[in-house]
């Protein structure tokens, strides 16, 4: 990773973890059964890149951009989102462990989570409207301030969402998942 600008480049089974990597340019680059956990990617940008199988747990991501990045089969655990930069930020996960995680004040409309474990991330004051919430679990998980209108919930579960913090015009909810509305008012549904 020495050079500033990589395009279309395969990094597979690179463990770097613990290390500073910045100002560097990932371009349509694939990052397979990397290990970067618990390093520092500082003002870093990343377009069009997919991660795939990798772990990147507690890696700090302050200033660097993500535009158009896939991460599948990885774990994020407490990476912190929201010291991305927030111009033209989008993400996709799929079968990805994303607990204590932090998304706060993030615009990631039409973001995807797919087969996800999203436990006690913040999404306080995030614009998720449009989001997809497939198979997800959502287990105390923080909505506050954050809006959600058109998401779709309908197969997330383990969520509990206060309708008058939250925006939920519109947004979609299986049946059995209703539930997770009525968390704060403390009353069973048997």
């Amino acid at each position: 990773m020495e050079a500033s600008t990589h395009e279309n480049k395969t990094f597979e089974k690179v463990i770097y973890t613990g290390k500073e990597v910045k100002n560097k340019e990932f371009e349509q680059c694939t990052f397979k059964d990397c290990d970067l956990s618990d390093s520092l990617f500082l003002n870093n940008r990343f377009t069009e890149c997919v991660f795939i199988g990798s772990n990147l747990s507690m890696t700090k991501l302050a200033g660097s951009s993500l535009r158009d990045v896939s991460f599948k089969q990885c774990k994020l655990l407490g990476v912190n989102f929201s010291e991305c930069e927030d111009f033209l930020f989008s993400v996709y996960f799929e079968n990805c462990i994303l607990d204590y995680a932090s998304f706060m004040k993030k615009k990631m409309t039409k973001t995807k989570f797919v087969n996800t474990s999203l436990k006690q991330v913040a999404f306080t004051g995030a614009n998720l409207s449009n989001a997809l919430f497939d198979n997800t679990d959502l287990a105390d998980a923080i909505f506050n301030g954050t809006d959600l209108k058109d998401a779709d919930f309908r197969t997330a579960y383990n969520y509990a969402i206060d309708p008058e913090l939250n925006n939920i015009k519109k947004a979609k909810f299986s049946l059995h998942g209703v539930v997770g509305l009525l968390t704060k008012y403390g009353i069973r549904i048997e």
